[in-house]
């Protein structure tokens, strides 16, 4: 979960926020915000002590791709003003009011304070939600009563919305996410219909090169005359959960995000201790480092990703 907090009469070039994979800093703009992306890894809320080689310039580069992408098609206004290094990027500052319901209704600039998730197969949180029987088929777009398949496609995209600034991610009711975020419908269609139209473009980008864009998040902030802004990223291997084509089509899974990296702390038994202590209550389990070759393995998937999604070289 990625956290933007401003501090009052930055100076020029102070870090203002180091979160999990990036950091923002000030300019001598105080509309502008620098965006540097680190080589840090992070998996269930916890930073890795290892870092992944040139993965910092990766996400960046992918990113400000979509958004290019997103702006020459005019689905919206992104935040995205210029890469200015491989690692780094600049873009337009928004506002940050944390307390649930304190958004005036007519501020413009912004941050939305929810997440938007978009799934187009039943894979992760959705499937696991489905297995515990606290969703039904129908919530999918399938008929009552449909036995379904783990990684299977959905009917149509499913859209689920998140907290932003509670300790954990948390899904929200239609009523909440307006309540918390003093949205009016239109406006709350609005960013959901962008969603789906920014989908659209990496769904058929990704299809060119024989990916298969299974979910990912979005966050927005609104600009003048409160219209959507997308923001932060999006389109990565850290936002998102990528399956080869070729190999889902022969009813294999392989994925091609950092979920091996989730599951190797899942294999160790980190994942199953670092929720116990949270279920209790007790102190985290701190994560253990990568293994080396789990470190060259990532980054290798980083870097031929980005070709694979943007389709230049790295």
């Amino acid at each position: 979960m990625f956290i933007i907090i401003l501090l009052p009469n930055s100076a020029m070039g102070e870090l203002l926020y180091s979160g999990k994979v990036k950091q923002v800093w000030s300019t001598d703009d105080p509309n502008i915000l620098e965006f540097r992306y680190t080589d840090q890894i992070s998996v269930y809320d916890q930073i890795i002590p290892s870092l992944i080689p040139r993965k910092g310039e990766s996400l960046n580069r992918t990113t400000c791709h979509w958004f290019d992408l997103i702006t020459k098609e005019g689905i919206c206004d992104t935040h995205l003003i210029e890469m200015n290094a491989p690692d780094r990027c600049l873009a337009k500052r928004f506002e940050v009011i944390k307390e649930p319901g304190a958004i005036p209704k007519d501020m413009e600039n912004v941050f939305v304070p929810l997440e938007v998730i978009c799934r187009h197969h039943l894979a992760g949180s959705g499937w696991r939600r489905y297995t515990k029987g606290e969703v039904g088929p129908e919530e999918f777009g399938f008929e009552p009563g449909t036995v379904l398949e783990e990684n299977c496609k959905l009917p149509q995209p499913y859209l689920e919305v998140s907290t932003k600034f509670e300790a954990f991610d948390r899904l929200l009711d239609r009523d909440e996410a307006l309540q918390i975020s003093n949205l009016t419908e239109d406006e709350f269609n609005s960013i959901l219909e962008a969603v789906l139209k920014i989908d659209e473009i990496i769904e058929r980008e990704a299809g060119k090169r024989g990916l298969i864009h299974v979910d990912g998040k979005k966050e927005f902030a609104l600009g003048s005359g409160r219209k959507p802004v997308l923001v932060d990223s999006f389109g990565t291997l850290d936002e998102d959960r990528w399956w080869d084509a070729e190999t889902y089509a022969q009813g294999k899974i392989e994925s091609l995000s950092k979920e091996f990296v989730r599951e190797h702390y899942i294999d160790i038994g980190h994942h199953e201790t670092l929720y116990d202590a949270r279920d209790k209550g007790l102190d985290e389990p701190p994560i253990p480092a990568l293994p080396q070759e789990m470190i060259d393995k990532t980054a290798q998937l980083y870097s031929s990703m980005y070709e694979r999604l943007t389709g230049n070289d790295f």
